[in-house]
């Protein structure tokens, strides 16, 4: 199975940096590409920015271009999402999960969600 743990969230003012790892196991991490998604309150979960499984391309939500950065160490099979920059609309729960390709981001079958890191964006 892909098991994700998320950690590193928390509250921060605007303008603020926050750095949040992604812990895999389960599979042979170095394989896949990963993606970071969000979910705001009362809204869906989407997609945040993806990369490859080694460390070849990245992909990121026009929104985040330019402030957060997507990086992975393979020895520790773990990604982080590098978030500077942070804007209130940027307040949400975090996840990651394995995807297809970093064009797409799409969730592959049998990822499971984990619980999730809260970013709180608020002065």
């Amino acid at each position: 199975q892909l098991q994700f743990v998320e950690s590193g969230g928390g509250l921060v003012q605007p303008g603020g940096s926050l750095r949040l790892s992604c812990a895999a196991s389960g599979f042979t991490f170095s394989y896949y590409d990963i993606g970071w998604f969000r979910q705001a309150p009362g809204k869906e979960r989407v997609g945040v920015s993806c990369i490859g499984n080694s460390n070849s391309s990245t992909n990121y939500v026009d929104s985040v271009k330019g402030r957060f950065t997507i990086s992975r160490d393979n020895a520790k099979n773990t990604v982080y999402l590098q978030m500077n920059s942070l804007k209130p609309e940027d307040t949400a729960v975090y996840y990651c999960a394995a995807v297809s390709g970093t064009i797409s981001c799409a969730v592959l079958p049998g990822s499971i969600w984990g619980q999730g890191t809260l970013v709180t964006v608020s002065s």
